[in-house]
């Protein structure tokens, strides 16, 4: 069947449309209050930003809600995911509008951290329901076809919250009053995503109303841990999930590195606006000037958008290529272009050609990501799914946490380094060649 007659028959479901929508706002409202976040640690004028703090605010709101992954897996795989998906945004909502009323008022550096870990936290149930409740709407032959439209469609949502944030932070005040409104805005949306949930009955998206009794909280603590070993133990007697899932994280681990390179690149060697060498729209003790920061917000916001452009095209493309080189030959593809073209693009350190690579990156990321969620859902037992799918948020993580970290190590303050480049573009060739062997070796048996 066509691809463009399968997407019409995916659209053509209630039920699939439904859950497109929740994931769509919550992802757009997620992207708003990332940008909202990164302006405000990177971007704001009274904030020295180096490598090394961001590497320590990715910890802070990463690193410890990861923790939370074989937990929230347990939990989805006995509380109704719809129920999830409605409390899950109402709740993000009210926390967000706190972050609001925190960013304002000035308060401690901690302090707003543990708003934003709590937002972030609540993340974690709602991304991992969607991915485990799309079976419960969709064929299992349709289910290529859906991991390649709703992930990569909630991805440009977020994207384009990332846009509107830019958008709005560029027009408003460059002051935490700026700030706290895009986070306002972004707290709207999780509440209309927490509302649109409801047009889903409480039992469609399971599990099983056998598996929602509810339990004390001792109880659960330890079906939780027992739930996790139960849950690695499945995902090890499917190696086809368990490679494509490692190689899913490695390409994660790359991909983060050159965020915090890009970010670093945008604030400081690209503040002109224009990435001039000469003119770098610094005042003479190298920190950037109002108009400078102005200038690497806009290359920051471009960057996004291509990247965006990107996941869709990952979106249109993927289901054609794994119908003709297989999921293992297309992850395999993706780790090899980005092996070639990341050096090739990032190397100048320049904006153009650096653009370039957000487009590429965004496409051999997402694709690969469309073809492992496929792996995995297709892989994974229906009482297992959620908490697989936790585990797969986790490592998503900490290895995206990892790489901020060595990104740290490696970087000067302007973000030019052709060692991270170069170490980056050897992980990605690495998970080509491997990808290969093991692509040889199943066809073989």
């Amino acid at each position: 069947m066509p691809l463009t007659e399968v997407l019409r028959t995916l659209l053509r479901l209630p039920n699939f449309r439904r859950l497109l929508a929740v994931r769509l706002l919550s992802q757009h409202a997620d992207g708003i209050y990332q940008v909202a976040l990164a302006t405000y640690v990177v971007f704001s004028p009274e904030n020295e930003t180096s490598p090394g703090a961001i590497a320590g605010a990715m910890a802070v709101l990463l690193l410890p809600y990861s923790l939370l992954g074989p937990f929230a897996g347990v939990l989805l795989d006995r509380w109704r995911r719809r129920q999830v998906l409605l409390f899950g945004n109402l709740l993000r909502a009210v926390l967000a509008a706190g972050t609001a009323l925190l960013i304002i008022n000035a308060v401690p550096t901690w302090l707003f951290y543990l708003s934003a870990l709590s937002v972030t936290a609540v993340n974690r149930f709602i991304l991992a329901g969607l991915s485990a409740a799309l079976p419960r709407v969709v064929d299992n032959e349709q289910l290529v076809t859906a991991n390649a439209l709703s992930p990569t469609a909630g991805t440009v949502a977020a994207s384009a919250g990332g846009a509107v944030a830019f958008v709005v932070r560029l027009l408003a005040p460059s002051s935490s009053a700026g700030d706290a409104l895009i986070v306002v805005v972004g707290a709207l949306v999780y509440l209309l995503a927490g509302i649109a949930s409801l047009r889903m009955s409480r039992d469609l998206l399971g599990p099983e109303p056998t598996q929602t009794s509810p339990a004390r909280v001792r109880a659960t603590l330890l079906s939780t841990v027992r739930g996790l070993a139960a849950g690695l133990r499945h995902l090890a007697e499917r190696p086809l999930a368990a490679r494509t899932l490692t190689a899913m994280t490695l390409m994660r681990f790359c991909y983060g590195a050159l965020t915090v390179t890009v970010l670093m690149l945008c604030r400081y060697a690209w503040a002109d606006g224009a990435g001039g060498a000469g003119d770098t729209g610094s005042d003479p003790s190298g920190t950037p000037t109002p108009e400078g920061e102005d200038g690497g917000l806009k290359w920051l916001g471009l960057a996004l958008a291509i990247s965006a452009v990107g996941f869709l095209a990952a979106a249109i493309i993927t289901p054609w290529v794994v119908s003709r080189t297989g999921q293992l030959g297309w992850i395999t593809i993706c780790a090899a272009a980005a092996a070639i073209l990341e050096p090739a693009l990032g190397l100048p350190f320049a904006p153009a050609p650096m653009m370039v690579a957000a487009f590429v990156l965004g496409l051999v990321t997402q694709g690969s990501k469309i073809t492992t969620d496929t792996v995995v859902q297709s892989s994974v037992d229906d009482d297992y799914r959620g908490r697989v799918f936790a585990l797969y948020d986790m490592l998503f993580n900490i290895a995206f946490v990892g790489a901020a970290g060595v990104a740290a190590l490696m970087l000067p303050a302007d973000g030019r380094s052709s060692a991270l480049v170069l170490t980056v573009a050897a992980i990605y060739a690495a998970v080509a060649l491997t990808m290969a062997r093991f692509r040889r070796s199943s066809s073989a048996t």
